[in-house]
Parts: C-alpha cells; sequence; structure tokens
C-alpha cells in the first residue's frame, strides 16, 4: 500500500520542517518534499502533529521465555508501538537464558510472528548469567544479537569482564555492563542516605555503582574496545564518563527517564513502584545526569522496561521486585522534563532517542531519509496529558508515573510502512 502522509512537521536532517509530507511505498520512504503529487492508497493529514523518526530503545526486558506472566513478545511490542518506539532490544535475563542459538531465534522468530515493532535480542556475556563462563557470543551474532550484557547482575570477575570485551570486540558486539559492586549494594533496597534512614530501609550507596563504572571505563582504555554503561544515575558515574570521553576513551553511556525525573524522596511512601535498581538517587545526582545529558556525556535516553506482575510489587518494600514499565511514558517524560524544562534541545532530546541507540546498536535506523524503511510517529505535544497506567498496553503496569501531567501523545506508530498502533482518536 502506498500512503502519503500531508502537512506535517517533519522531522529531517536534524530540524523540523513545517508542512512537509512523506510518501512511503512497500516499507520505504520514497518522497519527502512540500507538495507531493504522487497519488496514495492512503493519505494521512497530520496536521499539527509531529512527523518524527521511530523511537530505538537500547535496553527493555520482554519476560519471554520464561516470565510471560509478566509480559511477553506481543504484550511488550504493543506497549513499545504505543509508546512510540518501532525498534527495541531485549535484554537476556529471561527464562532459558539467552545465551544460545536456540533462544535467540526464538525471540526473533516470535517477534516477527506475533511482534508489533522490529525486535532485536541482547546475548548474555556470560552463560547464565553467572558471570563465570564467556558466552558463544559469535554464533549468538550470527543468530542475530545486536549486543551482549549481564543486566540484571553486574560481572563482578574483572577478569571475565576484560576478556568479554575483547571477545565481543572480535564480532563487532557492543558490551552493555550493568554498573553494580554487589559486595557494597549488600542487600540495599534504596539508595542510602537521610531518606532510606528516615525509612528505616538498607541503602545502597551510589559508590555501589561508581566504581563499578570506573573498572569499565578503564577495562574499556586497556583493551581499546567499546564499552556502554547502562542506566547511569550517579553524579560521580556521569564525572567519570565525562572525563573518559575527554580522554578518548570509547565509551557511551544511557540513562532513563526515572532518573531524571524521580529522586528518592518518591520512596517516601514506600510506594514499591519507586523500588528499581539502580535506586532513585538525590536531587544532586538527578541535576547531575541532567547536565549529562544536556552536555552529551550521556548519549542515550533509554527505558529499561522492566514489566512485574502486581504480587511482586504488593509487598514490602525490601521484598519487592525492582524496575519499572517504560514504554509507554519515555517520550512524554523526556519531553516534558527536558525539553520543555530548557534543559535539552528538541533535536539533542530526538537524537537520545533515535540516532544514538541506532549507532550504540549498529542499526540501520533512527531518521527518515528517503530510501530508509518507514519507521515513524505521528505525535502531538501541544496538548497536556494525564498518565493513565490502567490504560497501558503493557501486560504490567508497575509504573511511578500514574497520574503525572505530560505533554508528548502517539497518535500513530508505523513500522516498515504498516500501522502498528494508532491512538482511537485519530482518524485515518
Amino acid at each position: 500500500m502506498r500512503t502519503l502522509i500531508i502537512n506535517g512537521k517533519v522531522f529531517l536532517d536534524g530540524q523540523i520542517e513545517e508542512g512537509m509530507s512523506l510518501l512511503v511505498d512497500d516499507g520505504i520512504i520514497i518522497d519527502a518534499q512540500k507538495d507531493i503529487k504522487w497519488e496514495a492508497d492512503r493519505i494521512i493529514d497530520a496536521k499539527g502533529l509531529y512527523v518524527l523518526p521511530g523511537l530505538i530503545d537500547a535496553h527493555c526486558h520482554l519476560r519471554d521465555p520464561g516470565f510471560e506472566y509478566k509480559e511477553d513478545i506481543v504484550t511488550g511490542t504493543k506497549s513499545a508501538a504505543k509508546g512510540g518506539f518501532t525498534s527495541i532490544a531485549c535484554m537476556p535475563n529471561t527464562s532459558p537464558t539467552v545465551d544460545n542459538i536456540g533462544i535467540v531465534r526464538y525471540i526473533i522468530e516470535k517477534a516477527k510472528k506475533d511482534g508489533f515493532v522490529n525486535v532485536y535480542p541482547i546475548g548474555a556475556i556470560t552463560k547464565g548469567l553467572e558471570g563465570k563462563e564467556l558466552s558463544e557470543m559469535g554464533s549468538m551474532k550470527e543468530a542475530g544479537i545486536v549486543a551482549v550484557s549481564d543486566d540484571g547482575k553486574p560481572v563482578m570477575n574483572g577478569d571475565v569482564m576484560r576478556k568479554a570485551l575483547i571477545y565481543a570486540g572480535q564480532f563487532g558486539l557492543s558490551v552493555i555492563s550493568h554498573c553494580e559492586d554487589l559486595s557494597i549494594t549488600d542487600g540495599g533496597s534504596m539508595n542510602e542516605g537521610v531518606t532510606s534512614t528516615i525509612l528505616g530501609l538498607r541503602g545502597i550507596p551510589a559508590s555501589s555503582e561508581d566504581v563499578m563504572v570506573a573498572r569499565e571505563v578503564l577495562l574499556s582504555e586497556y583493551t581499546k574496545v567499546p564499552v556502554h554503561i547502562a542506566h547511569v544515575s550517579t553524579k560521580a558515574s556521569v564525572e567519570i564518563i565525562r572525563q573518559a570521553k575527554k580522554r578518548g576513551i570509547k565509551v557511551t553511556a544511557e540513562t532513563c527517564p526515572h532518573y531524571f525525573t524521580l529522586t528518592e524522596k518518591a520512596c517516601l511512601d514506600y510506594d514499591t513502584n519507586t523500588k528499581m535498581n539502580p535506586p532513585l538517587r538525590t536531587q544532586v545526582d538527578l541535576e547531575a545526569v541532567i547536565e549529562g545529558l544536556r552536555d552529551d556525556t550521556i548519549d542515550i535516553i533509554a527505558t529499561d522496561h522492566a514489566p512485574h506482575h502486581r504480587d511482586e510489587k504488593n509487598v514490602e518494600f525490601e521484598r519487592a521486585a525492582n524496575g519499572i514499565v517504560g514504554f509507554e511514558t519515555a517520550l512524554s517524560l523526556s519531553y516534558t522534563n527536558l525539553v520543555e524544562a530548557g534543559y535539552l534541545s528538541f533535536s539533542q532530546m530526538l537524537h537520545k532517542l533515535t540516532v544514538n541507540p541506532a549507532k550504540m546498536l549498529k542499526l540501520d535506523k533512527g531518521v527518515l531519509k528517503c530510501g530508509k524503511s518507514a519507521d515513524l510517529i505521528l505525535v502531538d505535544f501541544d496538548n497536556e496529558y494525564t498518565v493513565d497506567v490502567s490504560k497501558f498496553a503493557s501486560k504490567s503496569k508497575n509504573s511511578p508515573f500514574d497520574g503525572f501531567k505530560v505533554k508528548g501523545r502517539v497518535l500513530l506508530t508505523m513500522v516498515g510502512g504498516k500501522i502498528s498502533y494508532s491512538d482511537e482518536g485519530f482518524t485515518l
């Protein structure tokens, strides 16, 4: 089907072009200009709306296989499409672990058959996420993985991580590190500080993240292999990465909307939807994360979409599972708290949600350009709306942002020229 999108505010070549039109044929963008004369089978009037490249999430959890009671590939990709993501990279902490070609192929085949967005598996660094024996990265790369990570668990043994960087580098795979020193974390459940003391909860020092970020930076410098730091949350981590980049070390980094939106004070009423790993930090850390995004120390905004069944959250704070769902709030939280707040330009924000994750994962995605796949979204940034978790497409609803007022509602998501999500109020 040939689709013509007219009258949109189209993001082309790093800037917004008003009143533009895009022509999509056989899943490919074939024309982009103000007045397109081609005939089309379907015309979408995007007047007043932004037409943007589909978002790319470099860090999420689909829970499939093994934990489908939390989420599965169908509901997870539905949620991603509703949030404006057209490509997502899912972490390997499933059951069985994504440490062999059989599980890689299962995810890819199921996503192609039943999914609503492009799904790219991330393989495990070590077999069973045990931090001991390296996984078969080469065969998994051939099967379709785009990176390796033991996310959810750190690779505690420094020599194993050193060898992982060298081995992954031979296959051109990005290594994504979950930076946490478990001996410092020591069973904590929130950030260590005044708030944890008030609540009587065991805290997690910021240094548990910082020392591992420093280790990965030094190992990257030693091996000359790039490393990507996941979910950055502390002031010291941001500064370590900043200085590493100045020294020419091949390090990239991501953070998540909750780390530039919420602080540890969100935990004051023991809401388990505010429990995550790394934990919510202090106002000083939040401001440092924003500054890291502003000066491009932090390259990527990822969701760390981590669905859990309500019974895993409806327990005492210390016993609750870590993590929140993030697909359906990432864009609106980023726009509202970074762009509207004056910290980032619109282009900066969009690059951190599209171009930069595509570059880190080596995907030919993230831009609107003739000859490229028609992975795009239509977004209304003008009208404020209230987050309602009961309307999430995700199987899980564990989000601390219920009731937040934000801007940036996705009205349509197109993947490869096919509409994978359309808001019920948007007329095609």
